[in-house]
Parts: C-alpha cells; structure tokens; sequence
C-alpha cells in the first residue's frame, strides 16, 4: 500500500524547487554529513556523465542576497518545517534550510547528542557553503540549537528570530512542562509510537484542533519519525542542571515570535527569556496560534517574519 506522505515528498520537493532552493549534501567532516536546501542559484546545474554516470553537483557558489537559515524543529525535517516560509523569503533573501543529524538523511558516527555538537556542524556546513553572515530562524528544538549557534559564532549570525524555544532545556523546565502535559518523558510526547501518540502530539501542538484520517497519522509516523534511537539521545542531550544554566551575552539582535497559546513553551516562559536577554530582545505574539505557529497561521508569521528582516535591512542601509 502506498504510503500517502511518502508519496507527497516529491510534489514538496517539487515546490520548493519551484520556490528556488534545492538539496545540496555537505561533508561536515569524516562520517558527519548534513543535507541543506539551498538556493538554486548558488549550485550550478549536474555535470555530465562522470564516473558510472553519476551526477555530480558542483560546489555552491556564495550567496547573493542577505541569508536567512531556516532551522527546524523536532518533529518534521527542515522543508516539511519550513514549508510555508520558503517561498515567502526568497525573493528578497538567500534561503537555507539544513537538515539537523539525524533529520531528513543528515548522520553522524559520533555519539555527542548535544545542542553544541549540532551547532559546531551547522556552523561547519554553512561555512563550507560559502555563508559568512546570516539571519537565524529557529523553532522549537532548532530554536536551542539556534542560540547555542549564536553564542558560538556571534561573527556569523547577525541576528535571530526564535519561535516556541527556550535558550536551554534545564531539568526544572523539563519536569514542570512534562507535569503540566501529562507526560513521563520528552521521548513519550515527541517521539510517538502509535496514532493516539500522534494525534496528542498534534493536539497539544495546536492551537485548532486538527483532523486527518488515521490512515495518514499512520503513514506520517512511517516517514517522520526515523532514528528513534538517536532522537531519543538528542531529547536526553538537551536537558542541563538548573546549576549549569547561564545567560549568555548575546550581541545579535532577537525577536521572540509566539504563537500567544502555545502550550509546549507558553508566552509566560518567552517574556521571562526577553527579560533575562534584556534589551536586545524583543517579544510578538500571535493570537490564535500554539506551538506550530508558523503552520498554524503562516500568512500571519510571514507577515511578522519579512517586517523583522526588512528593518535589519533598514538598519543596515542607513549606518
């Protein structure tokens, strides 16, 4: 029986290709490889023959326009993600859109788990692709990974939009927001086993309650939810000791875009993380929206999304 979300990857594909970004696989270093959506115009068409007739991309060139880097979070890879995004930014931006380990076919050998190990690649692979500056948008998991990135390698990224993340999860968060949901660990509520899993997932994700077909919960779960193993050491990776916990002096510019009833990171934690990131932050929410905001009401986040950039833009042009 075919699959039905197996069967809409390649019309996804399709569009995105049509929106201006396509798949381009970066070496990060020997067995650590992360797949990238990136803009067409940076990678020249495929070589003719070569060795046993296999297509070789040649290597992107650098971007043209401002970058903006779409990270995902921890239930979809990076276009399923962004889906409703890419097209709205490239026009004005150079987009791009990794695939974080263990995500939409990037792999490592290594056995680092955490937000930091993730960073260090991210940051690799987009070097390698000729990025030297960039505008970050993280979401949730992506959103962590986000901030590890930007304390990091605060020359590269200028500044961030983070949507339903926190800068790191401590135990104390953890077990609060696991209490309030219902849930025994992060793995029982990110990495569903069954459709009831799934559609509870889904339900606490949203602020509209959604209704698809079991048939399709089934075959998403099929597709959306490999490298269990791995996954599950990622949710194990993320979470610190209240007593490790430090606020970094971040110099970028970030915005804080909610979804005003997310119930997974609620607007109350994201007015405290504005505080702790004093005056360089900024908080907007969005009404009648949860965690998936950017899925939820994605003219709305869009609309959001393009002011922000375009008054960095501004920003940049009147200095």
């Amino acid at each position: 029986m075919v699959n039905l979300v197996a069967a809409q990857k390649p019309l996804l594909h399709g569009l995105m290709k049509m929106a201006g970004v396509q798949p381009y696989t970066v070496d990060i270093e020997p067995g650590t490889f992360m797949n990238f959506w990136v803009p067409c115009e940076t990678v020249k068409k495929p070589k003719k023959g070569g060795e046993k007739g296999i297509k070789e991309l040649e290597k992107p060139q650098p971007p043209t326009k401002p970058v903006v880097v779409l990270v995902h979070g921890f239930a979809g890879e990076g276009i399923v993600t962004w889906q409703f995004q890419v097209g709205a930014l490239t026009k004005k931006y150079s987009v791009y859109v990794p695939d974080l380990l263990f995500f939409g076919g990037s792999m490592t050998d290594q056995t680092d788990r955490s937000p930091t190990f993730q960073a260090h690649c991210l940051a690799k692979g987009l070097s390698r692709l000729g990025v030297d500056k960039c505008v970050l948008v993280g979401f949730s998991y992506g959103g962590m990974v986000s901030f590890k990135l930007a304390e990091l390698y605060p020359d590269l990224v200028r500044a961030m939009v983070v949507s339903g993340s926190i800068l790191a999860m401590t135990d104390s968060i953890s077990d609060t927001n696991l209490s309030r949901l219902g849930f025994s660990s992060s793995s029982e509520l990110l990495l569903p086993e069954s459709v009831k899993g799934l559609k509870t997932l889904l339900s606490v994700a949203t602020h509209k309650k959604l209704w698809f077909p079991d048939r399709l919960h089934k075959d998403y779960l099929k597709v959306m939810f490999t490298n269990r193993k791995e996954r599950a050491e990622l949710l194990e990776g993320l979470v610190i000791s209240n007593k490790d916990q430090t606020i970094p002096n971040f110099p970028q510019i970030i915005h804080l875009l909610w979804g005003e009833n997310d119930r997974i990171f609620d607007v109350e934690l994201a007015h405290n993380m504005r505080e702790q990131l004093g005056d360089n932050a900024t908080f907007q929410g969005i009404k009648k929206a949860g965690h998936l905001v950017h899925l939820e009401r994605p003219c709305v986040y869009n609309r959001c999304l393009k002011q922000f950039l375009a008054s960095l833009h501004t920003d940049i042009s009147t200095k």
